[in-house]
């Protein structure tokens, strides 16, 4: 019990750094975006590159912070039929989709890394290679399994209790 709240606190300080890493780029995002936008008003001369650049760095924000997301219970869900259940049942629900979902979250790191791991091609603009952008499928992919394992470790740790 003891060993499995260190993992869960190790885990949630993890997501919650890596969020703050790609929160930093929503700032430039949005200066590079606004600089687009006066300048192809202004002048009829937008600045190259930009969607593409704005396209990974939302890539970015988006893949590093699912795990967070996740870590807040930000994500979407319907309990209309659920709360009527007592709360064991509902535990034993929870443990159900959890692992249901860490195993379509596995599926999505795996593949993420093969396809990360094969992409040679670059952006048609910058010439910025792909591979990365790829990879961060299966880093975002793997901080979000994380988070629900220890989700499922909790919601077991409930289940317990009751």
């Amino acid at each position: 019990m003891v060993r499995s709240e260190a993992l869960r606190r190790a885990i949630r300080r993890i997501t919650y750094l890596v969020c703050a890493a790609g929160m930093f780029l929503a700032v430039p995002l949005m200066l590079i975006t606004t600089g687009d936008v006066i300048s192809r008003g202004f002048f009829n001369k937008p600045i190259p590159g930009t969607l593409e650049l704005s396209e990974y760095m939302l890539s970015i924000i988006i893949l590093l912070g699912a795990a967070y997301t996740q870590q807040v219970k930000g994500h979407v869900g319907v309990d209309f039929l659920t709360r009527r259940f007592s709360p064991k049942t509902r535990n034993i629900i929870e443990i159900i989709t959890t692992i249901l979902c860490m195993l379509i979250v596995t599926i999505m790191v795996w593949q993420g890394f093969v396809e990360g791991i094969h992409e040679k091609t670059v952006s048609d603009m910058l010439r910025v290679p792909q591979w990365p952008f790829r990879l961060l499928v299966a880093i975002g992919g793997l901080l979000l399994w994380l988070e629900l394992l220890a989700d499922l470790l909790n919601a077991i740790e409930k289940t317990g209790k009751q």
